[in-house]
């Protein structure tokens, strides 16, 4: 089973309430909730709440490493393979969930080729990957240097192309929203009221000290770490380079960008049952639960 839906959306209450009537367990398919630490700015779940139902993937590792979704897919199939329980994934991480549920493959790491191509300008690389696959635009944002560095990687390490890489059959599966775990999904979406529930999660995270929480990890975030939405905007109020109140503007619009992403990515999975939203948890659980097995509280 999974609960997704962008960011502010209610997933981890929705998910726990169907976990403690049904007896299930949690995996979590965020991005940073997987980091020690990284608290209030991931909204994780308090250790209350990780107390009364049980959560994987969670507090994982250190802020200084990496862990992708290649990670994520491993661990969770693992906790899959070998659970005797019902399982709910719940998360906002795109990539993350897919990676789970569908037969996505992930193509080598190589920090000393990734350095190399990094040294080219975003102008040269895009050449290069251009010049190696005239229709590597229909496959990788051109636009996005960090896309265009990692497809060029590939390529090093490989010697495939996106347009070769994107012919794959287990790629064509992935496509077709073929899964390689068979699940049920509803999605949380509150509409018009998003922007309204960013900003009060924003509030509430300011209050408990989102600041002081990035300053304390400041100069321990590795590259993946320090990109995460909040902690990055945040980075150069710790560092003097910018004042507070702009700081948290600028974390707001990013949460506002990353909620539009999130809908887009969600909403073209024609696996996915959106629930009509309710304001009233207990009422979003029961329709999530007969949704996902047929039955009502």
């Amino acid at each position: 089973m999974a609960v997704v839906g962008p960011t502010a959306s209610a997933k981890s209450d929705v998910a726990m309430g169907l976990a403690e009537r049904i007896g299930a367990e949690i995996i979590s398919v965020d991005s940073v909730q997987v980091y020690r630490e990284m608290d209030i700015g991931s909204a994780k779940p308090s250790p209350r709440m990780l107390a009364r139902v049980r959560h994987h993937l969670i507090d994982v590792v250190d802020p200084e490493d990496s862990f992708t979704a290649a990670h994520c897919q491993r661990r969770a199939r693992r906790i899959i393979e070998a659970a005797s329980v019902p399982l709910i994934l719940c998360g906002g991480s795109g990539l993350h969930f897919r990676s789970v549920v569908d037969p996505l493959t992930f193509a080598p790491h190589d920090p000393a080729v990734r350095a190399e191509v990094g040294q080219l300008s975003p102008e040269a690389a895009r050449d290069r990957l251009l010049d190696a696959d005239r229709q590597a635009g229909r496959h990788v944002d051109l636009a996005n240097p960090r896309r265009v560095d990692r497809a060029l990687e590939v390529l090093a390490l490989t010697g495939a192309t996106p347009s070769r890489r994107a012919a794959e059959p287990a790629r064509r599966q992935v496509r077709a929203y073929r899964p390689l775990v068979p699940f049920r999904a509803v999605g949380l979406d509150p509409g018009g009221e998003i922007g309204e529930r960013v900003s009060a999660r924003l509030g509430v995270m300011r209050k408990q000290g989102f600041l002081d929480e990035v300053a304390a990890l400041a100069d321990r975030m590795g590259p993946t770490a320090s990109q995460a939405v909040g902690y990055r905007q945040l980075l150069p109020v710790v560092r003097g380079e910018m004042e507070e109140e702009e700081g948290f503007r600028q974390v707001e619009r990013a949460t506002v960008a990353l909620v539009k992403r999130q809908r887009t990515f969600f909403r073209r999975d024609p696996r996915i049952q959106w629930l009509p939203w309710r304001s009233d948890p207990g009422e979003m659980v029961s329709a999530a639960q007969e949704v996902l097995l047929g039955a009502s509280a």
